[in-house]
């Protein structure tokens, strides 16, 4: 039903209806006397400043001004009533808006006599009913590091400490290193790019003169010096040379030398890498990681199932630009990533079909939480102190190897830090509903490490250890 408010003789009238989901349209008049008191002002105040030939400053007779200035003073009073009256009327019908309304002052008349009257719409926040947030029920999966794990992680730290060295009977196999000279070609072209000399590891995808291959460990397998292997790629679009990008490129593979790695002795200078004393201590600073990366995780997937329960049990309609304006922001990066990796561009037309439908509901689906989210903050009281937020941005910092201070700039100048700021109000009020959940545990995995899930949400982490956690915070 339309609201409508009347009020004094320079009162705007204003009323307010329905015009879709989350959408109102506003009509508005502006009494006559209200205009002519903004055009009598605007004229005053010109009046004292106008220069007109054969008067003094100030002495000017009005109707020359009017005259002379009439159509720059009625555009200036224009667009301050239109500017003065929506603004007015959002306010006093207490409407929650999203964006800003979209008024064209050049599709309205300010009239020489009698009410000036607009309309405009305006997308406003959704209203909905919270559903219950205590005793939301979470599983907890048990998750055990085992000493097999640490082992091998032990392993892999000594790899990569280690040295590679020729291999005795110099066949390929899993994981070795090829030095090779490799051939790039494309039919039709005459002249081929040679690369002597180049580093290859033997795994299931590797990358060969800058070019990813699949199963490259398998095309290799049982190769040695001399042998040729040959295979066609795809070449991403953002290749450094220019001929190859976006084709098919026919590579060659020639073995020079096949090396092994030999891990790195578990010495006093390894040991010292990482500050402790011995292997036992090291297997514990392992040990502590796992544990530290395996309880971020599993706070994670707990995160996740209060997700799914807000998004089950709260129902509402949605902005319809809001959601559109997501989902392009979705499909653009859709876009992009297949840009990057090369996608044929028949292929790309048709997964970009298929993405359209699954990047809507995706858009639905996070502005949905979004909303949720910002209700139950304000339900919680929940807010972010600037402490708080130096004090993410620092740790943040710290695992990419920033200064605080400098990614705090960053984030200013291209707009994340306001973003960034929500995210850590969120995982303020998932962990309050954690707090006030109902958690059961269940068997899980043995091992140091679940599976990740869709949604990363910004975490504390502990004393740093010799790995980092894989899990960052977002920023």
């Amino acid at each position: 039903m339309a609201e409508e408010k009347e009020g004094t003789q320079v009162e705007n009238v204003v009323k307010v209806e329905d015009a879709g989901p989350c959408k109102k349209r506003i009509a508005v008049e502006i009494p006559e006397e209200k205009i002519q008191n903004a055009l009598e002002e605007q004229y005053s105040d010109l009046r004292k400043e106008a220069v007109i030939p054969g008067f003094r400053k100030g002495r000017a007779p009005r109707r020359l001004i009017e005259k002379r200035f009439g159509s720059d003073v009625s555009q200036q009073v224009k667009v301050q009533l239109l500017a003065e009256a929506s603004e007015e009327a959002i306010k006093d019908q207490d409407l929650n808006i999203l964006g800003d309304p979209d008024i064209d002052p050049d599709d309205i008349e300010l009239p020489d006599a009698g009410p000036m009257n607009f309309d405009f719409e305006v997308e406003v926040r959704p209203e909905f009913d919270l559903p219950e947030l205590e005793g939301i029920e979470v599983e907890k999966q048990k998750v055990e590091v085992t000493e097999e794990s640490v082992d091998e992680e032990l392993m892999e730290m000594r790899k990569r400490a280690g040295v590679w060295e020729p291999k005795e009977d110099g066949v390929v196999e899993d994981g070795n290193q090829v030095i090779a000279d490799v051939v790039l070609s494309v039919e039709g072209e005459e002249e081929p790019e040679r690369k002597d000399n180049v580093e290859i590891y033997a795994r299931e995808k590797a990358m060969v003169a800058g070019v990813s291959v699949e199963k490259l460990n398998e095309l290799l397998a049982g190769a040695k010096e001399g042998d040729v292997k040959k295979t066609t790629v795809e070449v991403p679009k953002t290749y450094f040379s220019e001929r190859f990008r976006g084709k098919k490129v026919d590579l060659e593979i020639t073995v020079k030398d096949v090396k092994k790695q030999v891990p790195a002795e578990i010495d006093d200078e390894f040991l010292g890498r990482f500050g402790v004393e011995d292997e036992e201590e090291l297997k514990e600073r392992i040990m502590e990681a796992r544990e530290q990366q395996a309880e971020q995780q599993q706070r994670q997937q707990m995160g996740d199932q209060i997700y799914q329960y807000l998004l089950k049990n709260t129902d509402f309609e949605m902005p319809e630009s809001i959601v559109a304006d997501q989902a392009t922001r979705i499909l653009q990066r859709q876009y992009s990533n297949m840009l990057m990796q090369g996608t044929p561009k028949e292929q790309m037309e048709q997964q970009m079909q298929e993405l359209r439908a699954s990047s809507e509901e995706q858009a639905k689906e996070q502005m949905k939480l979004f909303f949720i989210m910002d209700k139950i903050a304000d339900k919680l009281d929940v807010d972010v102190s600037g402490e708080e937020l130096n004090g993410h941005i620092a740790q943040a910092a710290m695992y990419r190897g920033r200064r605080p201070e400098k990614m705090r700039e960053e984030m200013l100048r291209d707009g994340s830090l306001a973003q960034f700021s929500l995210q850590v109000r969120e995982s303020k009020c998932i962990e309050q509903l954690l707090e006030k959940a109902e958690i059961k545990e269940v068997e899980g995995e043995k091992k140091a490490e679940t599976k990740k899930t869709a949604k990363k949400k910004t975490a504390k982490k502990k004393k740093a250890a010799p790995k980092k956690s894989e899990n960052k915070d977002e920023e």
